[in-house]
């Protein structure tokens, strides 16, 4: 098993002591498609997932979701977080176990998801949660805790929608000062994907690699070339890949991604599981 960049306290201790100037932001990467945004001293968690959940889900069945890199961090020791995001219903982007830990405290935890998604949420998620769903859709942005989140369609497989028109799978922007990033949650291209991101200036790109293999048995994602491409579409100031390392059956090397990066002049920025990057790396360069 990968061992993380960093993990546990020693990650708790960087989290925490990174600068809190507000004129750069930190994010890090906790695996799959979770990270964690720290702009200041306010923070915003998306799509986490820090259990075993599915591994244990699927330990007798033909499609185990065998880990590769271990957990950064107990979600229990994420007791700051009030904001959290998750884009769509799969467990790895919903994760019960995660979110029941980070909320075990008295305080107030707010989950940004599509509004086709508020039904669902409250049945994993059970009575007894503390957490306060939020729903967004294509058509209202919301801000919390100084983030403004706007919600796009992700197409994973398809451009599916609830009986309102609303969408069940979301990439969303994070905006915050000067920055803009998109979480693509899990997408292929779309029709209007490139349109909808072409309306910000889009500073980081966060795109999943892993691909679309039907013998896989799952929804799948850009692959890397694809991910490299859409970043250079919307003329992103750095793409960072996701959505690889984390199970043995459901990954991809990010070596397409890097080789499509620089043959489209594109930065970018392959992270490993628990580790930093901040926006004044990109000035820097």
């Amino acid at each position: 098993m990968k061992e993380a960049y960093k993990k546990n306290e020693e990650l708790i201790k960087e989290i925490h002591n990174s600068d809190d100037n507000t004129k750069d932001f930190h994010l890090w990467w906790l695996g799959q498609s979770g990270f964690l945004i720290k702009w200041g001293k306010k923070f915003i968690l998306l799509d986490p997932y820090l259990s075993d959940s599915l591994t244990k889900k699927y330990s007798n069945t033909d499609k185990p979701h065998d880990r590769i890199t271990e957990k950064v961090i107990d979600p229990a020791k994420l007791d700051f977080i009030n904001t959290i995001t998750s884009s769509h219903n799969h467990t790895d982007h919903l994760d019960g176990e995660t979110l029941a830990s980070i909320s075990s405290t008295e305080r107030e935890v707010q989950l940004v998801l599509p509004q086709a998604n508020i039904e669902f949420a409250e049945e994993r998620l059970g009575k007894k949660n503390k957490i306060r769903l939020i729903g967004i859709t294509e058509e209202n942005k919301i801000t919390i805790d100084g983030f403004t989140i706007t919600g796009i369609a992700a197409a994973h497989n398809d451009l599916e929608r609830d009986e309102n028109g609303h969408p069940k799978f979301m990439g969303l922007i994070i905006s915050f000062g000067k920055w803009n990033i998109y979480h693509s949650g899990d997408t292929l291209w779309h029709p209007q994907l490139t349109s909808e991101l072409l309306k910000f200036t889009i500073d980081v790109a966060i795109v999943p690699i892993n691909g679309n293999k039907p013998e896989r048995r799952v929804a799948g994602n850009l692959n890397g070339f694809e991910a490299a491409a859409l970043s250079r579409a919307i003329n992103a100031k750095i793409a960072i890949p996701h959505h690889f390392d984390m199970f043995e059956f459901n990954t991809a090397s990010p070596e397409e991604f890097i080789l499509a990066c620089g043959g489209l002049n594109q930065k970018f920025k392959v992270l490993r599981n628990g580790q930093r990057w901040s926006f004044s790396e990109l000035e820097l360069d």
